[in-house]
């Protein structure tokens, strides 16, 4: 199954947000999507989850376009945790992933053992099996964001997006939870703030500016020193190691003709 945009543009009041943007996610890839504050990437993100139609182009979801799937079809094909997803619902950790199995339920599709299973393989997925009947105001920031992947999880989807996955997280956490998604056996498409994250972990990566994409490719491709400096404003050398991988590693205080 494949997920793709093709030409897509969508505005925000008369301000055109996300401009003439193609891509297609490959089955079973970890794609990163980058770029500075504003650069459009939430905005892309939401498309990409169905959540906003663009105004222009076409977003498809195994070759239709997403709206002629419905709600509930894509909400069993896309898992989408937001930044900063929160509830303030007195609910444990295994209620809030319960929640993934809305789009399966109905009057003619009540609640079953194979739902109680999902949802333990999904706690158990994110390693919060032990604090499943925990109160969602008693965990941690890190633990909140396993609850809201296992949730996304809980819905059985084809692709999990993540916009800032890291965000509010201390380092330990934000390396655990991208090794955890790293090695779930769904495609994910995850926008990243920090760069030798993206480096370390995703497949391919897409940079955006000012609502363009600017590049697409390997993270070796895309973090070279002239996109550090044209897209993000900063001075950067960019390492490379023998099997590929790549590292950046900035230089102290920004470009002179930026920094005014």
């Amino acid at each position: 199954m494949t997920l793709e945009l093709r030409d897509i543009v969508w505005s925000a009041g008369y301000r055109k947000i996300i401009k003439n943007v193609s891509l297609r996610v490959e089955p079973g890839e970890f794609l990163g999507l980058i770029g500075p504050n504003g650069s459009g990437k939430t905005s892309l993100m939401s498309v990409l989850a169905g959540i906003r139609p663009p105004d222009q182009g076409r977003a498809m979801l195994a070759g239709q376009d997403m709206k002629k799937h419905g709600r509930r079809k894509l909400a069993r094909q896309i898992g989408f945790v937001e930044q900063q997803a929160d509830t303030t619902d007195r609910l444990t950790a295994r209620e809030a992933v319960a929640l993934g199995r809305t789009p399966y339920l109905s009057m003619l599709s009540p609640w079953s053992e194979r739902d109680d299973a999902i949802v333990e393989r999904a706690l158990g997925d994110v390693d919060m099996t032990h604090l499943a009947d925990r109160f969602w105001h008693t965990l941690s920031g890190g633990e909140k964001q396993r609850v809201h992947i296992a949730r996304a999880l809980a819905q059985e989807p084809k692709f999990l997006l993540l916009d800032e996955p890291t965000n509010h997280l201390d380092i330990r956490h934000q390396l655990g939870l991208l090794e955890l998604v790293r090695e779930l056996p769904v495609t994910v498409v995850a926008a990243l703030h920090d760069l030798n994250h993206a480096a370390m972990y995703c497949d391919r990566i897409a940079m955006m500016r000012d609502g363009e994409l600017v590049g697409i490719g390997s993270p070796a491709d895309i973090l070279t020193t002239q996109n550090l400096r044209d897209v993000f404003g900063v001075d950067a050398t960019i390492e490379h190691g023998p099997n590929g991988q790549c590292a950046v590693r900035y230089h102290a205080g920004m470009k002179k003709d930026r920094a005014a």
